[in-house]
């Protein structure tokens, strides 16, 4: 099971009778216990995306909690489900979403320190934490090696599902543990260990888990070491800073497109060929950052995913280099009548 893919979405079989079933669990008419989330209907995702682009979603559903989203799991077995955070890496067809999207990052967003000693201390941050957040949190409490968070425009979950990083850190390097909740609603732990990790890659070790069910990440365990909160608070400033001047935060984006290919940078092969401030519809590569594709007002989903093809397809005729995507694009290519 590649967990990097389960963050956004799971594919199992559509149920036609889900929202009946889920009209009766959210008003009680049902021998089941009741949701207390929000149930929306034909929920347009370029309100729940960073690129501000894409189609509708046929229900969309907050979960009230961590409970009510395992309440949620267990009432509907078969039905497809798509799981988000800020949207900030993601990239909804203009066909959209069956199914239902579960959007996480309004409720589970708790965030604790649960030890604390000398050498350093262990938090606690739900899969909706923005990483910011996060990165801000330890620095207030004397704990170092969190700093880089603030520089992922994300959550928890996703930066646990790709193993989101940047300035030189990677989130699984300071993840002592994972909270996990499973498509059958239960909730538990897996160490560290029991994923193998790469650049944007998190994988399950399926040899010693022995795991088939989807399973998402509902929180992580950061073990960080002691620090000094006034040198924490100015590294944060000195990286906020550095992106403000590096990437065009002023346009809707969803991050770096692209991964970095070894030993080399996406943004200069990019560059190199020439496409800074390539076009197509409302869709253009930021003359900022060439890794960049940025909505300058009124892109579709269909006109960033014909430029990240387009680029891709550029940068290998000219390099012979295969751009990997980092965004997830998703859904369907058509818009429904």
């Amino acid at each position: 099971m590649n967990t990097e893919n389960q963050w956004e979405m799971i594919n199992l079989s559509p149920n036609t009778s889900f929202a009946m079933s889920v009209t009766e669990l959210l008003t009680g008419n049902a021998s089941v216990p009741v949701l207390r989330g929000e149930m929306r209907t034909h929920e347009s995702m370029s309100k729940h995306t960073s690129w501000r682009a894409g189609g509708h979603a046929d229900h969309y559903y907050v979960p009230a909690d961590l409970d009510d989203f395992a309440n949620f799991l267990q009432v509907s077995p078969h039905e497809s489900i798509t799981v988000i955070g800020l949207g900030s890496n993601l990239l909804v067809r203009d066909g959209g979403l069956r199914g239902t999207v579960v959007a996480l990052h309004a409720q589970l967003n708790d965030l604790r320190l649960l030890e604390q000693n000398q050498s350093g201390g262990l938090i606690y941050a739900g899969a909706g934490v923005a990483c910011a957040k996060v990165a801000r949190f330890a620095a207030r409490h004397n704990l170092a090696g969190a700093e880089f968070l603030a520089g992922i425009p994300g959550t928890v979950g996703g930066a646990l599902a790709m193993n989101a990083g940047c300035y030189g850190s990677e989130a699984w390097e300071i993840v002592a543990q994972a909270q996990i909740i499973n498509h059958s609603g239960r909730v538990f732990i897996r160490q560290a260990g029991e994923y193998t990790i790469g650049y944007r890659s998190v994988e399950l070790q399926h040899e010693l888990t022995g795991t088939v069910e989807p399973e998402w990440f509902a929180g992580g365990y950061f073990r960080l070491p002691h620090g000094e909160q006034a040198e924490s608070q100015q590294r944060i400033k000195q990286l906020l800073a550095q992106r403000v001047d590096s990437q065009p935060l002023n346009q809707p984006n969803a991050g770096s497109v692209f991964r970095n290919p070894p030993g080399d940078y996406a943004a200069r092969l990019i560059e190199a060929c020439g496409l800074k401030g390539c076009r197509i519809g409302g869709a253009m590569v930021s003359p900022k950052h060439a890794n960049f594709i940025v909505n300058t007002g009124t892109a579709t989903a269909s006109d960033i995913e014909a430029l990240i093809l387009m680029v891709q397809s550029r940068v290998k005729k000219a390099t012979a280099i295969e751009l990997r995507q980092e965004v997830r694009i998703i859904g369907d290519a058509r818009r429904l009548t």
